[in-house]
């Protein structure tokens, strides 16, 4: 264990063996840090379950209290997963009674200036770039990849393996499997790159495309499109069509 002379640890705090702790950080109460993370100098967690080789640079705040106006003092907490990096001056702000929890999941990147608002819930293997704003109680599936300078609207689902552009402001949810852009962001086709990457198979791909054509490309409106997609076999497929129909806000369109 390595902790700066000039750090403050509060008594509460659960600090494993092998982390580091750079110069005037301070660590509030009920944190636990787990091995092998790496908090850099001049940060602020309190209220908050790091995982297991982390690494938290310089000037980030995780775990203070949440920017909503309902939130009474509740005991609640942030949680970040193994393997998740997160960048200078980000905010990633515990949960209130909603959720009592924000959540960021396993080998995240959380790039520089992010802001992650209370309740969140961003799965594994997410990628929020440089600037980007995520409202209270935004779901982001498993390897989304949201570029610089987006704003989320709150209560907003995001699907699995998302591309979001940069500058984009998403209004509504993202179906699995695409890519949106714009203000308000529009769907602007499929994020087949993101899917090779995953090594999807090509006949796997082609179960995506075929559906996208007939959700949006078709002449059915988007009831008669799910009818004809309910027998789908494709388990991407099934969990397209189960996003919409789950979907609270309406979904984000061509």
């Amino acid at each position: 264990m390595m902790i700066h002379s000039t750090a403050v640890i509060d008594k509460s705090a659960v600090i494993e063996d092998n982390v580091e702790i750079g110069p005037y950080t301070v660590i509030g109460p009920e944190t636990i840090i787990k091995s092998g993370t790496k908090i850099h100098g001049q940060s602020v967690i309190e209220y908050a379950e790091i995982g297991h080789n982390c690494e938290i640079f310089n000037f980030s705040s995780i775990g203070k209290r949440p920017q909503d106006l309902k939130y009474q003092g509740e005991k609640t907490k942030a949680v970040i997963g193994d393997g998740t990096t997160v960048r200078e001056c980000v905010t990633f702000n515990r949960g209130t009674a909603a959720a009592g929890q924000t959540v960021i999941g396993k080998n995240g990147l959380i790039m520089a200036c992010a802001h992650i608002a209370h309740d969140c819930v961003i799965k594994d293997n997410v990628i929020i770039g440089y600037s980007t704003g995520i409202a209270g109680h935004v779901e982001i599936d498993d390897y989304a990849i949201l570029s610089s300078s987006i704003g989320v609207h709150q209560f907003c689902r995001i699907g699995k393996g998302v591309m979001i552009g940069a500058g984009s402001m998403v209004a509504m949810d993202i179906i699995p499997y695409v890519t949106a852009q714009g203000d308000r962001a529009v769907l602007a086709g499929l994020n087949v790159i993101g899917m090779k990457r995953k090594q999807m198979k090509l006949s796997e791909i082609e179960d995506i495309k075929n559906a996208y054509r007939i959700l949006f490309m078709s002449k059915l409106s988007l009831e008669e499109a799910l009818v004809k997609l309910e027998d789908a076999q494709s388990p991407y497929v099934k969990e397209m069509t189960l996003f919409i129909k789950t979907s609270q806000r309406g979904i984000t369109r061509p």
